[in-house]
Order: structure tokens, then sequence, then C-alpha cells
């Protein structure tokens, strides 16, 4: 089995941390665009699908010169990038949909805290090996911050309600799930990113307009659905399967547990969900999780995604 070097493995470890960084910003940008309009979340994930998808095709046209020729795409890669597709649609509807119906901080925390597990089995049963000591360590100590994190933050609210957002919040986790679990084995040199947004914006063009697709002309939800398309989507995820070649899968979710915390912040800041010292510490917590991995993967190699 191949290695990727110290640096490449930084690299990769860096390039996580920033796409869960940017992230961080879809639940508070989807609020604000229901806020200016009368977008659902059908809606939002369509745009913000659609956007990314145009964006990586111009950035693939511009670049594909230098990159040289896409290499053959065989059964297996196909049945990736499909899966890739499928599951970033999946993932981004059930989430809007979920940040709509419970707010941001249920639906992170219920998203990002049931992602990493599902990952770590998921990569065992396909046969990439069990994670190591410090993987689970810092997953169960990732995982208790972002309870305190965002699940105090979140308020004592029980109901149909919050029930039914947490319900879509884990289709959520299965789609983001699916999209690490299948994107990490795709070679390097086809542009995962572009056929996945792509793919996923195709597939929910017949639901959306089956179920009447809406589109705004207010200033400020545009400019949000243009960022949203463009930063924590088009950028975040070419950075995110980037580093998913020199990081593995269960590695990979325990760093983008960093998003609730950068979601929160924001909740908090424009939203006025409330943040107790007990959510502080939470997020500290996940810092200092994603912090010691950061410095495990420093002192070894580690086997490349799809090897």
């Amino acid at each position: 089995m191949s290695t990727a070097s110290p640096a490449a493995s930084r690299r990769g470890f860096l390039l996580v941390v920033l796409a869960a960084l940017c992230w961080g910003t879809s639940g508070v940008s989807g609020s604000l665009v229901a806020r200016h309009s009368d977008l659902g979340p059908l809606d939002i994930a369509w745009h913000r699908m659609a956007i990314g998808a145009l964006a990586l095709l111009l950035a693939w046209s511009v670049t594909r010169r230098r990159t040289g020729p896409v290499p053959a795409v065989d059964r297996g890669t196909g049945v990736r990038l499909l899966l890739v597709g499928a599951g970033l649609a999946a993932y981004q509807l059930a989430y809007f949909a979920a940040v709509a119906t419970a707010g941001v901080s249920i639906a992170t925390l219920v998203a990002l805290g049931l992602a990493p597990l599902l990952i770590a089995v998921g990569g065992t049963l396909l046969g990439h090996g069990r994670p190591d000591r410090a993987t689970v360590l810092a997953l169960v100590a990732a995982l208790v911050g972002l309870v305190l994190l965002v699940g105090v933050s979140a308020g004592a609210d029980t109901g149909t309600t919050v029930v039914l957002g947490a319900l879509m919040a884990v289709g959520s986790a299965l789609g983001y799930a699916v999209v690490t679990l299948a994107g990490g084995g795709v070679p390097a040199g086809i542009p995962v990113t572009l056929v996945g947004f792509a793919g996923g914006a195709l597939l929910l063009t017949p639901v959306a307009l089956a179920v009447g697709l809406r589109s705004t002309t207010d200033p400020v939800a545009l400019g949000v659905l243009l960022y949203l398309g463009l930063v924590p989507s088009a950028l975040a995820y070419a950075m995110f399967f980037s580093g998913l070649r020199t990081v593995p899968g269960a590695v990979a979710s325990i760093v983008t547990l960093l998003e609730p915390l950068g979601a929160t912040a924001l909740a908090t800041a424009f939203l006025g969900e409330r943040l107790s010292p007990a959510a502080l510490a939470g997020g500290v917590l996940v810092l200092a999780a994603v912090a010691g991995l950061y410095l495990h993967r420093l002192r070894q190699p580690v086997p490349t995604a799809g090897a």
C-alpha cells in the first residue's frame, strides 16, 4: 500500500480544515436567503448546486490544458461519481430542510454528529480498516464537544418540529457519509467536484420543477445565493476532495466537525441563538480534538485514500 508524504498529509489536512470552516457559513447563509425571499429548502439547495456546478465548469475549462487529459473512467469510478452526485444532492436538500424546520443548531448537531460514526462504520465494512486509537479518541472528544457546543445552545425545545428536523438531519448525515466514502477513492485527474455538483444539480432539477422551482430578485438573497454556490460549495468541496486524497475519510469527518463551531458562532452573532459557557467549552474541546489529530498525522505518513 502506498503512503503519502508528511508534507502531502499536512497539506491535505489543512485543505479539509479550510473546507470545514467554509461550510460553517452554509446554515446561516441558507437562513438569510429564506429571510429575504420566499425560497424553500429545495430552491436553495438547487441554486447552490447549480451555481457551484457552473463555477466549477468555468474553472475546469480554464485550467484543463494545464492539468492534462482526464483519465479514463472505469465502471467502479463511474459508480463512485454517481454516488458522489446523489449524496451531494441528498445532503444539501436534507440539511436545508432540517435548518428550516429545527434551526441551525439542531440540524448541525445531528448531521455532523452522526456523520463521523457513519463514515467510520462504513469504512470498516468496505474493508478500509478500523480507525486507529488516536482517531477513535479524537472522535469521542469531538462528539462530546459537539454536544456541548450545539446541543446546549439549542435549548430544551421538544416536539414534533424538532423530531422532524432531526430526522431530516439524519438523511443529511447519510448523504455526507456517502460523498466522503465514495469521493475518497476517485483517481487523481478526474474532476470529482465538478461531476458531483453537476450530477447533483441534474438529479434535483426534475424534483424542483415538479414542485415548482422558485427564484428571487431580492439583491440580498441573490448575493447570498451567489456566495453559497461559490465559497462553501465550489471552493470548499474542491479543497475537501483534494484533501481526501491523503486524509482518510474517518479523519476528515472528524476535522469537519469544525463546521458546527463556525455555524454556532455565526448563528449566535446573526440569528440570536444563545451560546452558553458550556457551549464555549465544547468548542474548545472540538478544536483540541482536531489539533490532536493534526499533530498525530504529522508524526507518521498515512495511506492514500484511493490506495
